[in-house]
């Protein structure tokens, strides 16, 4: 497509899907794309509109006394032989799609249609999700502006089967290091394998055994794994250090300092060094909001086994769930589709519980 993309909003909304996956949006190429969402946000007039950079805010002023947030992120992985898009039976392949295409025109087409929702809703579309949290759309307005982002309850449009998953993991990497003393390896009495130590950090991996609490009704399964394992100097030289690094997914009950107490307890005495860590975010399921959309989906809840941007909105105090047509699963993979059925029953459980219409 190009640069005067304009998109048509009257389509149904596998249709508008299919115009927004043809627009190419890579991470840090988003703005035709936020061009083309600001243009159909603006020329509504039941919306103001702000924009920050490719990142597009459009809410409701009714004054209503709960307000709801409703997001998601107009990036996509590099390209894969997988466009433009196609229809076949019943699915629509191409990349973005699923994630999260898919859940974009489902909430911008609700945006343009739905003039006078039952509760206030604050829509988001931004961009650079899909790289480092530094470059985050949401990450950036959170920090430039928090107040836009203030509500009662949100929904980030991330692929879950069209059903909810609820708060998220939190995450954290770290590097636990073990020394030694080099010595030539035909004299490895005289020196100190640092390798050799790595096998106790490696066991106590093997021999971990997972929490899995309950939260709101949900248990969340905790995960503890070596991802990457480095040492070595030269081939006739024992090392003297060795770092494996590991990464711990854990409940929405623990907080980062929590998890990196967990874990420097774990591997004492070995040296532990954090490299990255996000938090988690609790369901909430209790707040009025988060109840009402519950029973509007269906009753049916999992949790998220996962990190996602809703712990942006738990850390802001918002409760937060994922609802998004696709499977998350097919994310960033060259047969990346989503099912025409999951993007309609999103479409059509969002319009009933912002209309009041009832399941």
């Amino acid at each position: 497509m190009s640069a005067a993309t304009t998109l048509d909003t009257t389509a149904d909304v596998v249709q508008l899907t299919r115009q927004l996956v043809d627009i190419r949006s890579v991470s840090h190429q988003e703005q035709e794309i936020a061009d083309a969402v600001e243009a159909v946000l603006r020329a509504t007039d039941h919306l103001a509109v702000t924009r920050r950079g490719n990142t597009l805010v459009a809410r409701t002023e009714s004054g209503h006394a709960e307000r709801v947030v409703i997001a998601g992120h107009l990036d996509t992985v590099p390209e894969n032989a997988n466009l433009p898009a196609r229809l076949e039976g019943g699915v629509l392949h191409g990349l973005g799609s699923c994630d999260m295409k898919g859940g974009v025109a489902v909430a911008l087409k609700l945006a343009v249609e739905l003039a006078a929702p039952v509760r206030d809703v604050t829509w988001i579309f931004y961009d650079a999700e899909e790289v480092e949290a530094v470059h985050n759309g949401l990450n950036k307005l959170s920090q430039s502006d928090p107040d836009l982002l203030q509500a009662d309850f949100a929904i980030l449009m991330e692929p879950s089967n069209a059903s909810v998953e609820a708060g998220c993991q939190g995450t954290m990497r770290v590097e636990v290091r073990t020394t030694g003393e080099r010595a030539h390896s035909a004299r490895a009495w005289m020196g100190s394998n640092a390798i050799h130590s790595a096998a106790d950090v490696l066991a106590r991996l093997e021999q971990h055994q997972p929490r899995t609490p309950v939260i709101d009704g949900l248990t969340y399964h905790e995960g503890l794994n070596a991802v990457f394992i480095s040492g070595g100097v030269a081939g006739n030289v024992l090392p003297d250090e060795c770092v494996v690094t590991v990464n711990h997914r854990f409940a929405p009950d623990r907080t980062e300092a929590d998890a990196e107490e967990f874990l420097r307890t774990f591997f004492a005495p070995y040296d532990v060094r954090v490299v990255d860590t996000a938090p988690g975010a609790l369901p909430g399921l209790r707040v009025p909001a988060a109840a009402a959309f519950i029973e509007e989906v269906g009753g049916a809840v999992a949790p998220k086994f996962g990190w996602t941007d809703v712990a942006r909105f738990s850390t802001l105090g918002i409760p937060a769930v994922n609802y998004g047509p696709g499977d998350p699963t097919l994310a960033h993979k060259q047969e990346e589709h989503v099912p025409v059925e999951h993007i309609e029953r999103c479409e059509r459980v969002l319009r009933s519980w912002l209309t009041g219409g009832g399941a």
